[in-house]
């Protein structure tokens, strides 16, 4: 079971010290929340057992038609990157940011509009990905558990029920190893428990975090995740504490890292989920939103002397997994970071 945290040591105050360090240890096998028949937990390998059953058709016949279907998505970098990933394969890229909405479609129309004219595949974003999970077929029994897909492959055969993904975990996973070396998480205030946050939970148990705190506004939302976190941290027999709280600042209380796995802060919402002293004591800061950049939790954090990770880098993770998933290609990670940049 996952443990309700309601109250701290007396007076509120954690013992940790102002600058905690992050402990080392080797990363855990995501495979290991499922048992050894799961060969591959990582979606864009070749030989995952997903990529197997995936009715991808040739991508270098004609032009490969994808898009986005999210809210609030008008600064997404989603098309650049899988444009820049084609002109890298020699394939033709269109690439189409579709929001509810404005067609003036509900996300389940819009998304079988998408399959009906011959779209090849989608990514999902906010707030979109649990309801995109139950529309699809989900091989992987990981991304079954997270119940959240951000990645659709369609059929060449319309008989044949569209594919899903995730791979904003492993874009976290590789973003978070980037960011922290060899170092684990520790222990973690995540805020926000819908499809992004799902995946980052998992990631961190992937990653071998000591203890994921988990807030949400929907306290229903952060009780579900806790409890599949708690179902893979059994299988997995790993020590991850698992705890809900409703405050995010008591969360932050002697957290060695900081999650924002809201959309506060995106362009045209702003804000930010957490009050710039409740970082004081902190080592490492991560935000799950990329447009801008350079959000306000992540500033505050900077300010506060926490190593800070961008979402940028799980944006570049999970658009290269994606990407892969998409069309079987090969793709140049260094190569297409440097087109984005140039």
């Amino acid at each position: 079971m996952y443990h309700i945290a309601t109250k701290y040591a007396a007076g509120g105050q954690s013992n940790s010290p102002a600058r905690p360090r992050l402990h080392r240890a080797e990363t855990l096998s995501l495979t290991r929340f499922f048992g050894d028949n799961l060969n591959r937990s990582d979606p864009s390998d070749p030989t995952h057992p997903t990529r197997k059953t995936t009715p991808l058709t040739n991508p270098t016949s004609r032009t490969l038609k994808l898009g986005l279907i999210g809210d609030n998505i008008a600064a997404s970098s989603a098309p650049h990157l899988h444009r820049c990933a084609g002109r890298l394969c020699a394939v033709d890229v269109s690439y189409d940011l579709l929001v509810p909405r404005e067609m003036g479609l509900g996300f389940e129309q819009l998304f079988g509009h998408a399959r009906a004219t011959g779209y090849h595949g989608l990514n999902i974003t906010y707030p979109y990905k649990e309801r995109a999970a139950a529309l699809v077929h989900v091989a992987d029994p990981l991304v079954q558990a997270i119940g959240a897909v951000n990645t659709i492959v369609f059929g060449a055969d319309p008989a044949d029920r569209p594919q899903g993904f995730n791979t904003d975990y492993t874009g976290f996973m590789v973003a978070c190893r980037q960011g922290l070396g060899h170092c684990a998480p520790g222990t973690v205030c995540m805020i926000g428990a819908g499809g992004v946050g799902k995946a980052i939970g998992f990631g961190l148990l992937g990653l071998g975090a000591d203890c994921i705190r988990v807030v949400d506004l929907d306290p229903a939302k952060a009780h579900d995740l806790a409890a599949a976190l708690s179902t893979a941290r059994t299988s997995a027999n790993t020590a991850t504490r698992i705890e809900v709280l409703t405050d995010p600042a008591q969360a932050a209380r002697g957290a060695d890292g900081l999650i924002n796995c809201t959309p506060l802060g995106m362009v045209g919402i702003g804000g930010t989920p957490l009050p710039k002293p409740a970082m004081a004591g902190a080592s490492w800061a991560f935000d799950a939103v990329y447009t801008p950049v350079d959000t306000n939790f992540l500033r505050d954090a900077q300010t506060a002397g926490l190593t800070v990770i961008s979402g940028y880098e799980l944006f570049f993770g999970q658009g290269v997994d994606a990407w892969t998933i998409f069309t079987g290609l090969p793709l140049d990670p260094a190569a297409l970071r440097a087109k984005l940049q140039g």
